[in-house]
This record gives structure tokens, sequence and C-alpha cells, in this order.
């Protein structure tokens, strides 16, 4: 294998390939990065076994077409700190990889390409095209509120939920839910659902931008397949019954208060600089007009902070996990936020006043 190519060509997919590589490996193969050149063309795949990404970059000067596989971190390392100025040049000789730019000459160890496993192929259920800025949005305002490494394994991902006429992203972790809708026609009778592991949804949203270039979805049995420009990424699913969402989304609450969304969530930092460290619990005192916020920790300090809402009602005193909040806050982008209530021990429905494409539910906690 012998090919030249500009720096600016290998860097920017190589670093995304890098980061789905896992730096710690029980099979060395998978730390590595496959290189195929043919055709003026070449491939790159990195893999950890749950997810794959595939970038696919042209036109390369290709002298001799061949395959093979290198250190994925150790090669991107060495484009990123190369000049943009000479090309680079890969070159194959024998299980050494030598790559050369200017007076730069690197020596990599290799491993056989045959060694490289492969995403087996998955018969498609169905597919959906869509906006990248729409579903990065979904994911942005959702992938949040997934778990991390709990015994519930799935929940340690995002359900993705689509019928005739909409696409949903939902994320919990047994405290707080999040859920993002989307208007589009997806011409399928029947309701689906599939979860996407953690690491495919925030891997997926690094390779979206805010642009209304099409990403195609393709959902198959057990693997999600997405095609953004050059890049063919897949993931594994997660088997297994996501709970009913619906069932967790409180009905009927009789206290609604609206509040600047910016201030609201600086009131909450600064209060909850003294909440106990592990427990992060503030407690909310709601009256006419203004919301009073209260922290403290065992080591008798004390927050208080207030400021003024639009509620008129009942007084009313909960606690939360003020973590949990400023998360919903930071993925809210309209200034005027709602949320109903109804009493201590019922989760609160936070939504933005003015945008009914998503909402989101927090449990409260005894303080």
């Amino acid at each position: 294998m012998k090919l030249t190519i500009s720096r600016e060509s290998l860097l920017t997919p190589l670093q995304s390939i890098a980061g789905v590589v896992e730096r710690k490996q029980t099979m060395p193969v998978l730390s590595n990065v496959l290189l195929v050149a043919e055709d003026n063309t070449l491939t790159l795949t990195g893999t950890n076994m749950e997810v794959e990404l595939v970038a696919r970059i042209m036109p390369v000067h290709v002298d001799q077409p061949g395959r093979i596989t290198v250190p994925a971190r150790k090669l991107s390392d060495i484009c990123r700190a190369l000049g943009d100025e000479s090309p680079i040049e890969l070159n194959l000789e024998g299980d050494r990889l030598h790559l050369r730019s200017g007076a730069s000459h690197f020596t990599l160890s290799t491993l056989p390409a045959e060694h490289f496993p492969n995403v087996e192929d998955d018969e498609e259920s169905f597919r959906l095209e869509l906006a990248q800025a729409d579903l990065r949005n979904m994911l942005d305002a959702t992938a949040f509120a997934m778990a991390q490494q709990d015994v519930r394994y799935y929940l340690n991902g995002l359900l993705l939920e689509v019928d005739s006429e909409h696409l949903r992203a939902v994320a919990t972790d047994g405290h707080r839910l999040a859920l993002s809708g989307l208007g589009v026609s997806t011409g399928i009778s029947e309701a689906r659902q599939v979860i996407v592991p953690r690491k495919g949804v925030l891997e997926l949203a690094r390779l979206l931008d805010d642009v209304q270039t099409p990403v195609t979805l393709v959902f198959g049995a057990n693997h999600l397949r997405a095609t953004i420009g050059a890049y063919t990424f897949t993931s594994k699913l997660i088997e297994g019954k996501f709970p009913d969402y619906n069932r967790v989304i409180p009905r009927g609450g009789d206290k609604t208060m609206l509040a600047d969304r910016a201030t609201l969530k600086n009131t909450l930092q600064r209060a909850g600089i003294l909440s106990h460290e592990n427990i992060r619990g503030v407690r909310l005192s709601l009256a006419s007009g203004e919301l009073q916020i209260f922290a403290n920790n065992p080591d008798q300090e004390q927050a208080e902070d207030a400021m003024s809402v639009d509620y008129q009602g009942e007084g009313l005193q909960i606690g939360f996990n003020v973590g949990y909040l400023v998360d919903v806050l930071n993925a809210l982008d309209e200034e005027q936020v709602k949320i109903t209530l109804s009493n201590p021990n019922s989760s609160a429905l936070i939504e933005a006043q003015n945008d009914p494409s998503c909402l989101y539910v927090v449990m409260p906690m005894r303080l």
C-alpha cells in the first residue's frame, strides 16, 4: 500500500474515528484503525465492537492499493502535530507503515487487516431521512438524562420511537426523564422502538452539524446505521424493554410557575454551592410571586436565595437534586421556562413556555 494525501483531508476523519476507538482493549486490533486504499479513495474504519465509524476520503493519490491496520491514536497524534504545508505519504513496507511529511519520518507497527472485525450486516426494517440539525437538537435535548452503568441495562441508552408521523427521543436514569419529539413523515404504519447505547448516542451526536443537510437513519433488528456525508456510523442496539415513559409524565398538576430560565439557573447554581456534595439537595419554597431556594450541608453551612416568578397559588415546599434541575435548564434554550407541580411528593414537569416539542420530568427528594 502506498498513497499520498493532504494533512487536512486525513486529520478530521481520523480524529472522529479515534474517538470511537477505546484506549484499553481486550483485543489489540481494536485499538487500531483499518486503512483501505483503492480507486483514488482511502477508507478509514474504527470500532469498539459496539459502535463502528467508517470515513471515505477522496480524491486520494493511490500508487499501490492495499489494506492494513495501525494504532489509531498514534496516527491521529502524528497528523495533528505535523504542519499543514507538506502532503503526507503513507507507504507499507513489510509489517511497518512509514509516514513521511517534509523532513518528518515515522514508522508505525501494524496488524493484518484480516484480524479487524466487521460489524455484521443487519436486515433493514425501515429508513428515515431528516436534517442533521433536527437530529442533533433531539440528542442534545435528551442524552444527558441517560443512565451510566445502571444494572437496568436498558436505561444505559436512548430510546428512539418512530410512528407514522413522529420521531421521539427519550432518556431516563430512574430519577429524571427527558423527551424530545419531531414531526416527520416516516411512512410506517406500526410504531417501532429501538434503544441506542450511550456510546453510540454520544458518538453520533459528535458527527452531526447544526445544518439542514440530511442524515439517513437505517433501522435494523440489531443495529442502527446513520449515513452523514462521507461518514457511515453503525451502532449495536440494546436488547430489552424500555419503561413506558408516558406513565412517568405527571398529569394534572395544579401549580404552574413561569420563570426566567437564565435567572433561575443562576439562582440554583449559587444555592447549590453549599448543598450536600453527594446528594446535591436544595429546597424550593414557592409563594405568590416569589421562589426561595435553600441549601445546607453536614458542615452546618447554609445558602438562601430568592427570585421573582410568575406564580399565583398556594405555597409549596419541595426538594430536588440541584444538578438535575440545572441540566434541564441547560438543555432548554427559550427565555421562559414553565414548571408544573402538585405536591411535595410528586415529580415536576418542566417545559419551555412556547415549545411543546421537549418536556422533562424530575423526581422530588426528601430533605
